[in-house]
């Protein structure tokens, strides 16, 4: 399948400048990132096209190449003598020069500064009632912390004293000569910091991070959703060398109710009602997810699917002193095992009903039309 033009990728004309360009790109990989797209395979596909053709509009060389060769200019062979874009700093390496710590970016240093720590995901399940009172849950999550030998500074004497890096003479990137173009990359030796520790920590080699499982409590506040994420700013792993903490990203599911069905803000609750109450009409009591009981009327006559609405008595609304409402949905239930004097007043009540069409005025018009549709012939 061939590829899509770069400019028609960016939805740019072919004399974009570079300020058009970096806005066109913005957009979208705001749009296609896959942290915002968690699980989204074509948003991902789409978030690496349009880094690729900004990778390389962005750069004079690479478009002037592109612009007169197309997309042979970047194939082993091709016309402008080939780039491959495996070998480059990555997609995210563009991405995290134009928005900075956005989504968790950063990590990689670049230009003498030190890398951020990785952020962390984890997974809380909680029950309805939690999600709508809210609730603090305790996780248990295995991370990178500084080191307790170093104080974080990866250094045995603890003073972060370091020498320029020797492979990329501190300035944390590294390049290499790839056809036409120059390649640049994060520097291997320094991770990016353009500095190596001097006198290393035994404990944890110079990295100034250990492997350590922390306990969290996590505020999951009333109203939250299932497949909420939550974010906990700085409590993902340690930075290497005293550099600043990653994310932590708390990813909160929600375990279905016995009895209620939740809809946003607003709760279902389905309610079996005896044929008697149905048709004489009464009060019942139902339970509500804070707890409390509710005196509902049942009027007379009510029928199998109706719902009787119940204001206030539903969930949680996030960020909100505000509540739902409680939709009761009525099942008429037919009564069973009959005893002999309870059938023959049955019997009786059906023997006063049959063809009064106004006590049971739906059953009464289907068979009245469904004897019309047999003596039409149509049978």
């Amino acid at each position: 399948m061939a590829k899509q033009d770069y400019y028609a990728t960016l939805g740019v004309a072919r004399g974009a400048d570079a300020d058009g360009l970096k806005k066109a790109y913005r957009k979208l990989a705001m749009q296609y990132h896959p942290d915002r797209n968690p699980g989204d395979r074509e948003a991902e596909a789409k978030f690496k096209e349009v880094s690729e053709a900004y990778d390389v509009l962005k750069d004079d060389q690479k478009r002037a190449a592109y612009d007169r060769f197309g997309h042979a200019a970047f194939e082993q062979g091709g016309g402008a003598g080939g780039f491959d874009f495996s070998a480059a700093g990555g997609f995210g390496d563009i991405f995290e020069q134009m928005f900075g710590d956005f989504m968790g970016g950063g990590r990689r240093g670049g230009g003498g500064r030190a890398a951020r720590g990785s952020d962390l995901r984890q997974a809380v399940e909680i029950d309805l009632a939690e999600a709508f009172t809210g609730i603090k849950v305790s996780l248990k999550v295995p991370t990178r912390v500084s080191c307790e030998a170093c104080n974080g500074t990866g250094s045995e004497d603890k003073t972060k004293a370091a020498d320029t890096c020797r492979t990329c003479q501190g300035h944390g990137r590294v390049r290499a000569q790839q056809g036409l173009f120059l390649v640049e990359r994060t520097c291997p030796n320094c991770g990016g910091s353009g500095r190596t520790i001097r006198n290393p920590c035994r404990m944890c080699r110079g990295a100034g991070t250990v492997q350590r499982d922390r306990t969290l409590s996590v505020s999951i506040p009333a109203g939250v959703e299932d497949g909420n994420r939550i974010r906990l700013s700085g409590e993902g792993e340690a930075g290497p060398n005293g550099a600043p903490a990653g994310d932590l990203y708390v990813d909160v599911s929600i375990r279905p109710h016995p009895m209620f069905h939740r809809e946003g803000s607003n709760l279902l609750l389905r309610v079996p009602v005896r044929m008697s109450l149905a048709a004489l009409g009464g009060e019942i009591e139902v339970p509500s997810i804070d707890g409390s009981r509710t005196k509902v009327k049942i009027e007379p006559g009510i029928q199998t699917g109706q719902q009787i609405r119940v204001r206030g008595k539903g969930f949680s609304v996030l960020r909100s002193a505000a509540r739902g409402d409680l939709f009761l949905a009525v099942t008429v239930e037919t009564p069973q095992h009959l005893t002999r004097k309870q059938r023959e007043l049955l019997e009786a009540f059906e023997a006063e009903t049959t063809g009064a069409g106004k006590h049971q005025p739906e059953s009464e018009g289907f068979f009245s039309r469904v004897k019309e549709f047999f003596e039409g012939g149509r049978g």
